[in-house]
Formats: structure tokens, sequence, C-alpha cells
């Protein structure tokens, strides 16, 4: 259908539309005329993904001046598939209305691992394993190329890419990862550094946080985006998070041995390259020397992605006399690696500031500031001339090469943490050193000065305005919608106590209470002779989760499940994980039914979807409070206070609501869909927390349903399951979306609309 959203001319690839993404296409068109950022929150299953893209790109296309490109970043894979498939969908509808081929090209980047089409590379289980094949081929296709020896193997595909298809454009469509592979293989091209290299000349640009907010792949992949994009950061409930990791840097014992090893291997093909091919050094040196000064004096600021690690004011310094030379440079680094090893010999906690850890070095080891700032780029500088074969070996000089950097280069914002044992292993002397970011806004700051609109959007954003204060900037809308339903298809319930009428909670003081253990495990058994199909449940972290399944084996409650669903448990292992998951699903396909016992912050808990007969009840035990005594933690609440004004308590409890409501979210996936929420806590029915959901589920919880036992919740369920098995009509299941063009853009309509979304 096509709608007129405010003046603009929207296609629409479907043949109704639901009001709520009627109005959040008109506050993104709003944030798109003034130019400006916004944060919006929408209920999930309701068609978020295809109202941005559809609206974005009528945008571009009526406002070629003022947009030019749409940055859409997502978080996993199957995410970024969706993106893709949406986007086909809307070109198609284009092509169908119009009768012409669109001239637009749609673009997914993801790792060498999702892309790599070498048989041999592409083999390797372990991305990183793919990483370093591919690392090693393209630079043994640099030393053929300098050499003129064709005896050394290369990866045919980017050699013939490197020779025929640089600079080729892409002919208009939409490529995802599987059309990338298969027009790659066609060509006999290398469609990773293909994807590369076509992200300026596409018009959609589909990848992941990271491409974006961490500068050591923003640097190489986004550094040349146009400042007439818009960004969207889709499920951008943890952005912030995301922020910084991506500027923090962790440390161990075994991770300074493998540089001390890494430096020596470096000095050795320092003395190789001096023997063979000396002028290489050297040409290195003169570009050190009068490359920077020539860039510094011809940069154009405006095609370069500020990055947090190098500062362009830093870049436009020649780099010091004393590392140019690679000698010099590698001795450098070896010092400095000395001085972190006496600093990891410590019988106690160390917490200090950037500029205390440099006073110190400069004391001790007479390692000045300048220098330190420029040792990412110079390791860098040094691996490309040596053209070493698998750069992954240098995985831990790079590492502390780019903690060298960062302390150098942030005086605030940051804090140095060296602990004399691993959480993990407390009583085994084993250091760890934590050099981490307090502050959000810096790894995210160069994308709102850069770029003209950024989007920030989930369906789990609630409190809104928190946002705009831990990323430090000023949005020009924020909104939240609720969720238009003709049948109230989500029930959500806060269980405070069991039948013994003990209160159920999972604070540290009464977790190992056997009474709230067993009330949690009657819940669960009681929830599942009830509820069909498959029923996911979040603890607070993995700890606790295995304290309690064990506490219910001695209980005899695991037995008394499994007499109703089968039982599958998320762990720290990924590929364990991935295994539970299938066969959860399997089970849940069979009609077995089943039971999947997962982490709150856990894979599952992201990005995992249980639509359906996947998901008929989530059962979230406990708050899902971050570990209050961690030093990092409880640093970055500091800096927040102090800077923010943010207490400590707000984000404590904005954090652990936010991811509870991530969880039980997990149980409605669209209007077809239905679900029963769980909050096994009593503190889920106080203000502060209760008030903190988003708005969707909060109109849903209704007093009544604030307080209840365990009998209690499973007379509700059992209600709300009846009701939902009577028969309804398709108009039914769409809720108030069989609306008119008219209708929805009636002053009448608009009010009732406006009535249902809720502004900040």
């Amino acid at each position: 259908m096509k709608i007129n959203v405010d003046g603009l001319l929207v296609y629409f690839p479907y043949e109704y539309i639901y009001p709520e993404q009627y109005m959040y296409m008109l506050e993104l068109k709003k944030t798109l005329d003034a130019k400006g950022h916004c944060v919006l929150e929408m209920p999930s299953g309701t068609g978020k993904t295809v109202s941005l893209l559809s609206l974005v790109v009528a945008y571009i296309k009526n406002n070629p001046n003022d947009v030019n490109k749409m940055i859409y970043c997502s978080r996993t894979i199957p995410e970024l598939e969706k993106v893709v498939e949406e986007l086909k969908t809307l070109m198609e509808y284009y092509e169908q209305e119009t009768g012409e081929k669109q001239n637009i090209v749609g673009l997914a980047l993801s790792s060498r691992k999702n892309l790599c089409i070498h048989p041999k590379a592409s083999a390797a289980k372990e991305g990183t394993s793919v990483d370093a094949e591919c690392q090693k081929m393209t630079v043994s296709y640099m030393r053929k190329k300098h050499t003129q020896d064709d005896s050394v193997q290369a990866c045919d595909f980017f050699e013939r890419y490197e020779k025929d298809g640089k600079g080729t454009m892409l002919p208009p469509g939409i490529y995802g990862l599987d059309e990338l592979k298969e027009y790659g293989a066609k060509k006999g091209w290398c469609p990773y550094f293909l994807a590369r290299n076509a992200i300026m000349q596409a018009d959609v640009v589909v990848y992941s946080y990271y491409y974006l907010l961490d500068p050591k792949i923003a640097d190489i992949v986004s550094k040349e985006l146009s400042k007439k994009s818009v960004v969207i950061f889709d499920e951008a409930h943890n952005i912030d998070n995301v922020c910084i990791e991506s500027m923090s840097v962790q440390i161990t014992k075994r991770t300074l041995e493998k540089c001390q090893q890494n430096i020596d291997t470096l000095s050795q093909q320092i003395n190789r390259l001096k023997e063979t091919d000396a002028e290489r050094l050297k040409n290195e040196y003169v570009r050190l020397v009068e490359g920077l000064k020539e860039t510094s004096l011809n940069r154009e600021t405006d095609l370069v992605l500020s990055n947090p690690v190098i500062p362009d004011e830093i870049l436009q310094e020649a780099v010091p006399g004393n590392i140019r030379s690679a000698e010099h440079f590698v001795s450098f680094m070896r010092r400095f690696c000395e001085y972190l090893k006496t600093r990891m010999r410590v019988q106690h906690v160390v917490s200090e500031t950037p500029p205390s850890f440099l006073k110190d070095c400069a004391q001790k080891v007479c390692i000045e500031r300048k220098p330190l700032r420029f040792c990412s780029e110079r390791l860098a500088s040094l691996l490309r001339t040596l053209e070493l074969a698998d750069m992954s070996d240098f995985r831990a000089l790079t590492l502390i090469s780019n903690f060298a950097t960062l302390i150098s280069t942030y005086v605030k914002g940051f804090v140095l943490i060296i602990e004399p044992f691993d959480d993990r292993t407390p009583t085994i002397p084993n250091p760890v050193l934590n050099f981490s970011c307090l502050d959000a806004s810096i790894a995210v700051k160069p994308i709102f000065d850069r770029f003209q609109s950024v989007v920030i959007t989930s369906g789990t954003l609630s409190p809104l305005d928190m946002y705009p204060k831990i990323l430090d900037f000023r949005p020009v809308n924020m909104a939240m919608f609720t969720m238009t339903l003709s049948r109230i298809s989500i029930c959500p319930m806060i269980v405070a106590k069991g039948n013994d009428q003990v209160a159920m909670s999972s604070k540290f003081e009464s977790r190992e209470d056997p009474a709230v253990i067993r009330n949690y495990g009657n819940l669960l058994v009681e929830m599942c002779s009830v509820v069909p199909d498959g029923v996911v449940c979040f603890f607070t972290s993995y700890i606790y989760m295995e304290s309690t399944v064990a506490s219910w084996y001695e209980q005899g409650i695991i037995d008394q499940i499994q007499k109703n669903k089968l039982l599958f448990i998320e762990t720290v292992d990924a590929a364990e994980t991935t295994l539970a998951l299938l066969n959860y699903q399997k089970a849940c396909e069979n009609g077995r039914g089943a039971v999947l016992l997962s982490v709150a912050r856990g894979k599952v808990s992201e990005g995992i979807d249980f639509d359906h007969h996947l998901g008929r009840a989530v059962i979230m035990f406990g708050v899902p409070y971050v570990y209050t005594q961690s030093r990092i933690l409880k640093a970055r609440l500091e800096y927040l206070r102090e800077h923010f004004q943010i207490r400590e308590n707000d984000f404590l409890t904005f954090d652990a609501m936010r991811h509870a409501a991530q969880c039980v979210g997990r149980a409605l996936r669209g209007k077809t869909d239905y679900g029963i929420m769980l909050f096994a806590d009593k503190r889920f029915a106080r203000a502060d927390k209760k008030g903190k959901l988003p708005r969707w589920i909060q109109e849903h919880l209704k007093d009544s349903l604030c307080n209840l036992s365990t009998d209690e919740a499973v007379q509700v369920s059992k209600r709300f399951l009846r009701q939902m098995a009577q028969p309804f009509k398709r108009e039914d299941q769409l809720g108030l979306s069989l609306l008119t063009l008219e209708q929805l853009q009636s002053e009448e309509m608009q009010k009732k609309l406006e009535s249902k979304m809720q502004y900040v």
C-alpha cells in the first residue's frame, strides 16, 4: 500500500498497516526533517524493521540531497538476515508498483567467517581461524606482488579481485550474505573484500554494531561513510555496554608472556628483513617522517570517521623519533612490557587513573606519554611492512599496543584496576589488569557528531530519558508506543510468594533459603502442568542457576518437571547451548513440550526468538541485577554519579529491568502470538521497578496481578490460555490493523492514536 506520511509518499510492502507503525514513521520523519537524533521504543513483533526501511528508503528517494545512505546496525546474523529479507520484499514491491527496476544497492557485511568461499579457509570452524588463514593468504599475495614470485601461494579469489574487481560497481540489487557469496563465486572474486569496498557505493548498508562502535574496526571499514547518512541502531537497549566493551582492555599474566614471545619474533623478522630487503624498512621510516606531515596538510576531516583510539589532533603530529625505526620500536615495547610485568606483581587491589599510571611509568622506566600514543599505529605499520603470514599470532602484542594508546590518549572516563586474583579462581594467584572505560559516550560521540541522524530503537528502552544521559547526546525526539490489540495476548504477572506464603526473592540474603528454592521449583512444576509446548526460564546468573538446579535435584523437583516436559539447560559453552536450543525446538515441534533453563544476559536472552509454541510462558526467577561487588562496576557507578548525576540505585535498577523486559519479551514475537510473562520476585511489585518496565507490558500488568501466590498464578494462567484457545478471525489476530488509509490520516483517528502513544 502507498501511504502519505506527513507529505512523504511511502511504499509499504504489505496490504495492511498497524497504527503504531504509522505513528512510528511519523516520529521518524520528524527526526529526519530536523536532522537530529532520536530514541524510539516500539513493542516486539509490531513490524519495526519494515517501518524503518520503508520510511528511510522513501526519504532517500525524495530527498537525495539531504540524505543519501542508510546504515542499519544489527547485533546477530539472524537479525541481519531478517533486515535483508525485509529490504528485498520492499524493493520487489517498488518494482511491482512502478514497473521499473530500482537503482538501489543494498548490502550486508559480516566477518570473513560468514563470507569466505575459499575451500581451505572456510573449512575452519572458529572465526579466528578463518581470519588467520585469510590474512596468511592475503599477505602472501602482497609478497607475491612485490617479489614477482609465482611460486608463492595466495588466495585465488583475493588475487582475481585485486586484479579485475577492485573499483568495480555492483549491479543494482539487494545482496545478503548468500547473494554476495554466490556473486563472488560466479565472478571468482572474494565476497568479503568485495563487500568491504562496495560499502561506499551502497545505498543501504546492514552490518554489526562493532563496525561503527569499535574504533579498531570502524577505522578500517567505516571511516569514509557519507556524513549525510541515517544510522539506525536496532535492538539498542544494550548499546552503552557495547560502547564500553569496545574501549576496554583486559591483560593477564599469560597475555604478557605471549607479548614477550611476539616481541622476540618481531625482532627476528626485522633482522631477517634487514639482510634481505633493508630498503623496505628505510621506506617505512621515510613514510613515517613524511607521510604523516603530508596527511596533516592535506587531510579532509569530513571524509574520515573520528577514531576514539587515536583522535585526529594526535594523528596530525609526527611519530616520535624514538619509535620511528623498527628496532627502536621493538626495544620500546619490550621495556613497556617489562614495566607491566612489575606492575602486576601485587598482593592487594590497585586502582588508579591514567595520569597516575603514566607518571609512574615515566619515573620508573622513562617512557613518556607521547610515544605511547602512537603504539597502535606504529605496530600496524610495522606488521604491514614485514608482511607476516599469520597476523593472528600477534594478538597479545596488538592488545598491549592498543592499551598503551588508550591510556596515553584519555585522561578522563577510564580507570585502571589491577587485581591479584581472577574472580573465577580466587584462591590461585593470577593477576589481572583491567583498563576499563567508564563513559559509553566516548565511543559513540564520533557517531553522533559525524552523521546527520542517529536512531536508537528497541522494544525495551524504558525509561527513555536514561539513554541521552549515559550516551551524552541531545535527541530532537523521544517517543514510546503501545501495541494495539483487539484481544489481550500477553499475560504479565508478578508472583511474590509460594503456596506456603514464604516470599519469593533472589536477593542475596534469601537466595540460599531452602523454602525459597522449593517455591521457585514448585512454581515451575505447576506451570509445566498447565502450559502447553515450550516454557523458557531465566535466572540471574550461571552460578545461581547451577546451585538452584542442584537443590531441585535433591528435592525431587527435577523428576516432577520431567513428567510433563523435557529439560534443557544453557551453559557457558556456546556449542553446548546451540545443541540444547536445537533439541528444545525439536521437542516443542514434536509436541512433547520442553523447559529451557537459561540466564539473563546470556546467549538465549539476546536475539533468540521463542515465537508461538516455542515460548508460551517465560519465567524470570529473580531481579537480574549485575554483580554489584565488581570493582569495575563500582568505578562506573561513581563516574555516572559525579559526571551525569545518575544515582547508583537508579542505574542498577534501570539495568536490571531492561534485561528482565528483554527476557520476558521473548514470549511475544508478533500480534498473532500470545504468551505468559511471569516475574517471580516480590521486588518486581515495587513502584521503582514496575515503573521501569516498557509501557506495552505495564498497561497489561494490573494491580490485581502484582502480588500473586503460585496457585493464584496457575489459575490466572489457566483462564488466559482458555481465552487464547477460542476461535478467532484473521481481523481479530491483527488487532486494529486493517484500517484504510483515509481512516489513518483522519484527524479523529490521529487523536485516538496519539492518546495510545506515550510521549516523553
